[in-house]
């Protein structure tokens, strides 16, 4: 799974590294989070969570500005964007939002045959920008209530290269409001996932779909709308290409922020915890 990651880049990066024409990330947007988002949306993030606004590179069509379901009708190229979605897909046919509480992962190996994914699958591709994500690793020691020990991790490529997340995104309208007004649209994003690669299986058995650069234009164009062919993308496996350490259990609560997360875990902390690359307990 994926339920929490990083993203301190600042927009204009962003821009820049994914060849993005048309930032929109300080339009007006629509929140499912009862508080102000803090770190506000579209600012550098170090503890992203599920139902925040996220900043998502995809491409449409542009038309009158809007964010809604007729953002693309066809009639020019697709532009690639930045903007901010809701992370937790809500399906179109959806009664209310809350359902995406319950769709911040979509599993590769199904997106293609489950209703709320598929349609999105073959026509509605993003990239969520990542520095990395945070996963929880079961030790195989247990505390004193007889519950296994949770550490959690940072996982990031070893190049350090931005990460590349695969999302796939979703329009729902709120019957309720005025079909003029931005906000009576919600835009939501889940995170495509798949089998943890050999050594990322210690720390657990699924990771996020990350695309390699050569494969972005093919993954957002709206062009690419054969079930082959984007089964084949969903396929995507290079071995070897992350490196993990643990963290601090801070992370843990969504409150918590900046980029002391990302400091390795000093060694008295660690109780139990499997090495990624040995499988040798630490501590």
């Amino acid at each position: 799974m994926c339920g929490r990651y990083a993203a301190s880049a600042g927009n204009d990066d962003l821009v820049e590294e994914f060849d993005v024409v048309l930032d929109r990330t300080g339009e007006p947007v629509r929140s499912v989070l009862k508080s102000p988002q803090d770190p506000p949306a579209g600012s550098p993030d170090h503890n992203v969570a599920p139902s925040k606004n996220v900043r998502v590179v995809l491409e449409r069509v542009p038309k009158n500005g809007d964010g809604g379901a007729g953002d693309g009708d066809g009639s020019r190229d697709p532009v690639r964007q930045l903007r901010l979605l809701t992370w937790g897909l809500v399906p179109s046919w959806a009664k209310d939002p809350s359902v995406g509480a319950r769709m911040t992962n979509a599993r590769a190996e199904t997106v293609l045959d489950k209703p709320a994914f598929r349609k999105a699958a073959l026509a509605r591709r993003a990239i969520v920008p990542a520095d990395g994500w945070y996963e929880w690793q079961k030790s195989p020691t247990v505390k004193l209530d007889g519950k296994p020990r949770k550490q959690p991790f940072f996982i990031h490529r070893a190049d350090g290269a931005p990460v590349a997340l695969a999302g796939l995104y979703e329009f729902w309208k709120d019957p309720s409001l005025d079909p003029a007004d931005p906000v009576s649209w919600l835009t939501t994003v889940t995170i495509v996932t798949t089998a943890a690669e050999p050594g990322l299986d210690r720390i657990h058995d699924r990771q996020p779909l990350v695309l390699e650069p050569e494969d972005w234009g093919r993954w957002l164009g709206p062009g690419t709308d054969d079930p082959d062919e984007v089964a084949a993308l969903l396929a995507f496996a290079t071995p070897g290409r992350f490196d993990a350490y643990p963290v601090g259990r801070a992370v843990g609560s969504s409150r918590v922020n900046g980029a002391g997360l990302l400091e390795p875990a000093p060694p008295e902390e660690l109780q139990g915890v499997l090495d990624p690359a040995t499988g040798e307990i630490v501590g």
